[in-house]
């Protein structure tokens, strides 16, 4: 039983301590393996995808952009090849931002932070960094030793730092350039922008991004996932026992000895662990810690320290994965002589798989059915109807078409409701009166007032509600809005 504590004897908490921990510079040594080459990879894979996309091409037609991604702020659309999104339609943007967190916390009880450690924008830009400083100033050894050389100011070593930070605010800078090219016709802007012709929106944005990226990736780098980013606190309440997370098997590796006092123990019958304390998982980290203390908050699972202790290990004749992905579970089952066990379909995975799933079919179900013609009708309130001369009744309506297709469109209006009621749209000539027919423009709005009238005769003094009609005389397609006819 636990004793119980008397609150009058504990001593007060020490809050003369700093918030905030000094930062210790980090100096991540290179490392060849699996998961670096996954990291190189997906580096280039969205590297690529973010620098090179704005220059992609996609054929719309007579009149409308030709790039294949691009947010136009002024005509209020985003394009995404064939998709072409209204503001009405911003719940797809909804959907998706829901998806995406989902797949956030499929990725988390599958793996851990495996999104920190290999597709978060933090951590790509930060390792191209990485990779430009060691290309320039050397490796971990070399990095540090001119660190705390007596004579930083030699020539030699002014020449790489400054060659090191112009590479830095080069990619910072067209970071901050592929950016802005999402939001225009990238190949006018970038003509623009070289002859001093853009915007000035357009620089100050280059500038700012030009700004972070290069503070962010070559300055303050692991402090962003450490003090910054609050994912590391979210994804601790949301992991199980069964989430797979870079994991230290300390089942295998303690008691750690040299290689050489190993070789003597074991020839002598005593059991040591496979961990020669080499620090090499330490000196590869970007984030700079110990993975043999355990879970940490720094860790982004970037598996970077796997790839380190895997070449160790095949150096000294040991088996592999000293360090891999795994689990507690596992590491008990182990030390009771059981076989482990990897849980990854459960059912907290399947219900996150069955949200993105059913979120996503239903999202592309009604992307591939909507209509690109749609019609809003809104009823004047004041006077919400009229009584004429001849004793019938006139309401006023305010309708909204929208033809989201790249063509023009002829159109005829019906109303539904009213017996014998006859359409008149204000400002708009037609050949067919009581059915007007009328022309809206490709990838447009246009908004009308109508008047419809009824005859006082079968039709009843109270509201009924009309349904307006409005169909593609040459393709058939109907849309309809509802709104009430009024009695006065």
């Amino acid at each position: 039983m636990n004793k119980t504590v008397n609150p009058n004897e504990l001593k007060p908490a020490d809050d003369t301590g700093p918030l905030y921990a000094a930062r210790n510079k980090v100096y991540p040594q290179s490392v060849s393996g699996t998961f670096r080459r996954i990291k190189w990879t997906l580096m280039a894979i969205c590297l690529g995808v973010y620098y090179f996309l704005p220059f992609v091409r996609w054929n719309r037609g007579l009149g409308a952009p030709s790039q294949a991604v691009l947010i136009d702020l002024p005509n209020s659309r985003f394009y995404f090849f064939f998709i072409e999104l209204w503001p009405q339609e911003v719940y797809y943007f909804t959907g998706l931002l829901i998806v995406a967190a989902v797949a956030l916390f499929l990725m988390n009880s599958v793996g851990g932070r495996i999104w920190c450690g290999y597709l978060c924008p933090q951590t790509v830009w930060t390792d191209l960094f990485y990779a430009v400083e060691r290309l320039v100033e050397g490796d971990r050894r070399e990095r540090m030793k001119k660190d705390k050389s007596s004579d930083p100011l030699k020539l030699e070593r002014i020449s790489e730092i400054v060659l090191k930070h112009s590479i830095w605010l080069m990619i910072a800078w067209w970071t901050g350039g592929a950016w802005v090219l999402y939001f225009t016709d990238a190949p006018t802007l970038v003509k623009e922008l070289v002859t001093f012709q853009a915007p000035m929106i357009a620089y100050i944005w280059i500038g700012i991004l030009t700004a972070t990226t290069y503070v962010l990736a070559g300055f303050m780098r692991e402090q962003v996932c450490t003090y910054m980013c609050p994912w590391p606190r979210i994804q601790a309440a949301l992991t199980d026992e069964w989430a797979l997370n870079v994991t230290y098997r300390y089942d295998r590796g303690e008691k750690r000895t040299s290689v050489k006092k190993a070789a003597e123990l074991r020839a002598l019958g005593q059991q040591v662990g496979d961990c020669v304390d080499c620090y090499q998982c330490v000196a590869v980290c970007p984030t700079g810690i110990d993975i043999r203390n355990g879970p940490q908050l720094e860790c982004i699972q970037c598996g970077l320290c796997i790839d380190a202790c895997d070449n160790v290990m095949a150096k000294i004749g040991r088996p592999k994965r000293l360090i891999g992905y795994d689990n507690d579970i596992n590491i008990h089952r182990r030390q009771e002589g059981k076989a482990p066990i990897y849980r990854i379909v459960r059912p907290r995975t399947i219900v996150y798989s069955a949200i993105i799933v059913a979120i996503g079919g239903f999202m592309t179900y009604t992307l591939a059915t909507r209509s690109l013609l749609d019609v809003n009708v809104l009823h004047d309130r004041n006077p919400i109807a009229v009584k004429l001369s001849d004793g019938s009744i006139r309401n006023a309506y305010t309708v909204r078409l929208l033809n989201k297709s790249g063509y023009d469109r002829v159109i005829a209006i019906d109303a539904n409701g009213p017996a014998n009621a006859t359409i008149h749209v204000i400002g708009v000539d037609s050949v067919t009166p009581d059915r007007p027919m009328i022309v809206i423009p490709r990838d447009s709005t246009s908004e009308l007032r109508l008047l419809v009238t009824a005859p006082a005769e079968n039709n009843p003094e109270k509201s009924i509600p009309v349904r307006f009609l409005v169909t593609d005389i040459g393709l058939g397609e109907v849309a309809s809005a509802t709104d009430n006819f009024v009695s006065p």
